[in-house]
């Protein structure tokens, strides 16, 4: 088992990770975004819940509102960016299958796949 207390202060961190799957939290300042028209996880789907705050996700050219209890899945090679449009942060928990990212510590490159 593992377990650990999440922060939910900006940027992006993983949390937990097996070799069949990622947890990680995910906070977006207001007014700012993260993926764009270029960024999509090749290998992995992406489960995204809203704790609080609201925005927007584009996922392939589609828009869906988000707040507080709203689930996407972002399905892999689906290219997306996450917007705030909230004046609060919009505060995030990440699930990604398989694994996205190969280090516990990876920072999520802003933009990039």
């Amino acid at each position: 088992m593992q377990s650990r207390t999440l922060r939910f202060t900006r940027g992006f961190r993983l949390a937990i990770h097996n070799r069949r799957g990622q947890a990680a939290e995910m906070v977006i300042p207001r007014g700012d975004a993260e993926g764009g028209p270029d960024n999509a996880h090749r290998g992995a789907d992406q489960w995204l819940f809203v704790l609080d705050g609201r925005g927007v996700a584009i996922v392939e050219g589609r828009r869906t509102r988000l707040k507080a209890g709203t689930l996407i899945l972002i399905e892999k090679g689906e290219r997306h960016e996450i917007r705030n449009t909230g004046t609060t942060h919009l505060r995030t928990l990440v699930f990604y299958t398989p694994p996205a990212y190969r280090t516990p510590d990876a920072r999520l490159p802003r933009g990039k796949p």
